[in-house]
């Protein structure tokens, strides 16, 4: 597994992918929490990151499929993937290999958000006046959400050879389990059953608890379980191959 670690790595670095990643998930955040009006940290007269944490998850919708599209699917047009039955690996080594590869890329591109952390600790008035414990709870929240998107963009990658229809069913899903159980919960909310329940099914619930400062063995478990739903459903589509 770690061979097919370091290789994704040096793949993600020996290339554009990995620091296009980064500097788009930095630069976009940024902009919107330093530049753009209606998101700008500076002019809400408080300190706080709600607009970093609120927008992340959006810009890793798009970014996170991007990373991941290439994992099978370039394996799988170029026939390369049959180099890697012949290695001394289980299917479910190779995909974690690849799965922590592009998991770590994530983790490098959040990393560096830290910086706007600081910043923002050093302008509050008085110093350090800022939501600690949600800030932090909101960073894990972040970390085990780009966990999901990047598992579902590795499915994504394995159960087609092209890298765009990889990368557009990889959003919508990404898309679909983070907003829709929220849409769907309100439509119960009128209706007058249910709402909570269909809302406890969808990524933002999830996420928007852990952001309130507590880190709940329900919220880790849940993203947990998501992730190796689809890491499952990766071995399915890499076994139905017939390597």
């Amino acid at each position: 597994m770690f061979t097919i670690y370091k290789k994704e790595i040096r793949q993600f670095f020996s290339s554009l992918i990995g620091y296009i990643a980064i500097i788009v998930f930095l630069l976009v955040l940024g902009l919107f929490i330093w530049i753009f009006p209606d998101t700008n940290v500076l002019d809400f007269g408080y300190a706080t990151l709600d607009s970093f944490f609120g927008i992340a998850p959006y810009v890793f919708i798009f970014l996170i499929p991007a990373i991941t599209m290439r994992s099978f699917a370039e394996e799988i047009n170029t026939g390369t993937i049959e180099l890697l039955a012949t290695r001394p690996l289980t299917e479910l080594q190779i995909i974690l290999g690849k799965y922590f590869a592009a998991l770590t890329l994530v983790l490098i591109a959040i990393l560096p958000t830290l910086i706007y952390f600081y910043t923002l600790y050093n302008l509050a008035t008085p110093v350090g006046n800022v939501d600690m414990g949600g800030i932090m709870g909101s960073y894990f929240g972040l970390f085990f959400l780009g966990g999901v998107f990047v598992a579902i963009g590795i499915f994504c990658s394995a159960v087609t050879s092209n890298q765009i229809v990889a990368f557009i069913i990889g959003v919508f899903l990404c898309f679909f389990l983070y907003l829709a159980f929220g849409y769907m919960s309100q439509f119960a909310a009128v209706v007058g059953k249910f709402d909570y329940l269909i809302e406890s099914f969808g990524l933002s619930a999830h996420y928007d608890a852990m952001g309130k400062g507590v880190i709940d063995t329900r919220d880790v478990i849940y993203f947990l379980s998501i992730i190796s739903m689809f890491i499952l459903f990766t071995r399915t589509a890499i076994s139905a191959r017939r390597w």
